[in-house]
């Protein structure tokens, strides 16, 4: 009777923390809060101003121009074309971006989830400590990569004409760390008797 007892406590603790876990409710408070630019008419929340909901319009939700190449002449040979709360001020608190990366043939460039629109790339992500695993793919167009969260990862186009993708962020705001530049290029410069020992 003791070890029915004890069997019947342990699933009841047991579905008591899946139920807690479960019942976590990761969404906005309510449907949209559409960033504005102006301080004096609106409310702070998730570090933008946001206008009255019934004063929203489709526009709030809408950007073109996604279809236009960028700029790839540059030292890594690609653009980031960012679409984030400051093109859509619709994405404020729905954590979320989109941008559309271009390869000169050669370049490279590191996104967390992506599509192949056109070329070829060489993608790639390296596991954490100790094991420092790597894993690769060669990706053609309508192929999709995903790149686990906070592990250092890269794409390199391998074709001898530009590609294009098409990439989503978990974040309305994304940031971008180069690791090289990052270590090799802080301001205040890492001491290099650290950067030699690393």
């Amino acid at each position: 009777m003791q070890r029915i007892r004890s069997i019947l406590i342990a699933f009841g603790l047991f579905a008591f923390a899946c139920s807690s876990a479960s019942a976590y409710d990761p969404s906005p408070l309510q449907d949209f809060c559409v960033a504005i630019k102006d301080i004096n008419n609106g409310v702070f929340v998730n570090g933008k101003f946001w206008k009255d909901p019934k004063l929203a319009v489709a526009e709030d939700f809408f950007f073109s121009g996604l279809n236009r190449p960028g700029n790839t002449s540059n030292p890594v040979g690609s653009n980031v074309s960012m679409i984030n709360v400051d093109q859509i001020p619709g994405l404020n608190t729905l954590g979320i971006s989109l941008i559309r990366i271009d390869y000169a043939p050669y370049g490279v460039n590191p996104p967390p989830i992506l599509l192949v629109v056109e070329g070829t790339l060489y993608v790639s992500f390296v596991t954490a400590n100790p094991d420092n695993r790597l894993f690769t793919k060669i990706l053609n167009p309508g192929d999709v990569f995903v790149f686990p969260f906070g592990l250092i990862h890269f794409q390199f186009n391998i074709g001898k004409t530009a590609a294009v993708t098409f990439a989503g962020l978990n974040s309305q705001n994304a940031g971008v760390i180069t690791i090289a530049n990052a270590v090799f290029g802080s301001n205040s410069p890492i001491n290099p008797d650290v950067l030699a020992k690393a």
